[in-house]
């Protein structure tokens, strides 16, 4: 399992020499600041390995960019509208020139409208630390009575919109504010941001969008990028919709494991794969982690180990970001299952075996709560969830455990 950390550029607090003495082997990265739908110039790729290259007392780091999260894929290209056919081609251009810069994992996702969702990027844990949360009432009254999308009453169970109702009462025009800003909420430097009017104007052209067709337009988009990527010896990795299930009346596509066998059946090519993320997937009680690893992994290419407290048992419910091995994911099952992926792959010859992973979000613990970094990124509870991977790794790759010096 080859040790990475997501890394958001110069305006990252945490830094190169940071992510040094994490011990980290790798950085995952993407140049936020270039509009989506444009092309990722080789100079721009250049200057971002360069930073990540140097240390500030400008010697040079161990470090290279090894997986890009993300390259995006517009709305164009997701609704099949306006300059989409443009942006597959600037994607293309984009991807060629990741490729020349020595990089071969592109991670991107197609969730419509916005990325992953929380309702509170510092929820108070009653141990003093803080983590971002899903509160589903909280969304609710979002949804039905700050965004005020039309049919949002009939989406939520009875007893969700009575509750939303009485949560939206209780909220002023700060908290209101706050709550829209949270669910909106994007990465740092990135080159767009939403208004509740931009949400509703993506909404409204979504309308005649099924998951069905959604799906559809994910496969024309694999079929036309694929085949290149495999061609220049690179892997594309999906990441599954975070929160798995539907939202603002929106078609959620990449949530469970038949969802994901559905589109890599359809672009049957090594390069379409898989990111596993243990967060969003474990936010659905009925997906089998440990299981869905066995059974996915042969095109998993790229791996987010982080774990989610469910606070319900509905499909639909509240959850929060818990330690990474304090949730209801089974790590120790689930690095067992990656482990026993890259015995495979190395038995076969395959020179991906060492899948690149990263410790996922984490908890703002000690110095985090001062610092006020990215959310969900936090330097020490990252690092402390990377050195709970890394025990679990490292017990579990032993000779004592895998009888090989018996």
């Amino acid at each position: 399992m080859h040790q990475t950390w997501r890394w958001f550029g110069p305006k990252d607090l945490a830094s190169v020499d940071d992510m040094m003495q994490a011990g980290v082997e790798g950085v995952v990265s993407a140049l936020h600041h270039v509009p989506t739908g444009a092309v990722w110039s080789p100079e721009e790729i250049a200057a971002r390995q360069a930073l990540i290259g140097q240390m500030k007392d400008g010697s040079p780091s161990t470090l290279r960019w090894d997986v890009v999260e993300s390259l995006p894929v517009s709305e164009d290209i997701r609704k099949q509208k306006g300059a989409w056919r443009d942006h597959i081609a600037n994607w293309k251009t984009s991807m060629t020139n990741i490729s020349k810069a020595g990089i071969e994992v592109i991670c991107y996702n197609f969730m419509p409208v916005l990325d992953w969702t929380r309702t509170d990027l510092a929820w108070r844990l009653p141990n003093g630390a803080t983590c971002m949360r899903f509160d589903f009432i909280d969304f609710a009254a979002f949804d039905i009575h700050i965004l005020k999308r039309p049919g949002a009453v009939f989406e939520f169970p009875d007893h969700i919109v009575e509750a939303a109702k009485h949560r939206f009462a209780e909220m002023n025009e700060d908290a209101c504010k706050a709550l829209a800003g949270n669910v909106a909420f994007g990465l740092p430097g990135a080159a767009e941001t939403m208004t509740l009017a931009d949400v509703r104007a993506h909404l409204a052209e979504y309308g005649a969008i099924s998951a069905a067709t959604l799906r559809g337009h994910l496969i024309d988009f694999l079929a036309e990028v694929t085949p290149l990527a495999q061609d220049l010896g690179m892997r594309l990795c999906c990441h599954p919709d975070d929160p798995p299930f539907p939202l603002l009346g929106l078609p959620r596509i990449m949530s469970t494991e038949a969802d994901y066998r559905a589109v890599l059946d359809a672009v049957d090519l090594s390069a379409n794969g898989v990111t596993f993320c243990t967060g969003s997937f474990g936010a659905r009680a009925d997906n089998d982690l440990p299981a869905m690893m066995q059974r996915l992994g042969s095109r998993v290419h790229f791996l987010h180990l982080r774990n989610v407290r469910r606070e319900g048992s509905d499909l639909r419910d509240s959850f929060h970001e818990a330690e990474h091995l304090g949730g209801n994911t089974d790590m120790v099952a689930v690095i067992a299952a990656i482990l026993a992926e890259e015995r495979r792959r190395r038995t076969e010859g395959r020179t991906d075996w060492n899948i690149p992973f990263r410790p996922d979000h984490g908890q703002d613990i000690l110095d985090d709560l001062g610092r006020k970094g990215q959310p969900g990124y936090p330097t020490i509870g990252r690092l402390k969830g990377l050195a709970e991977l890394r025990g679990i790794m490292t017990a579990l790759d032993h000779p004592l455990v895998t009888g090989a010096n018996s």
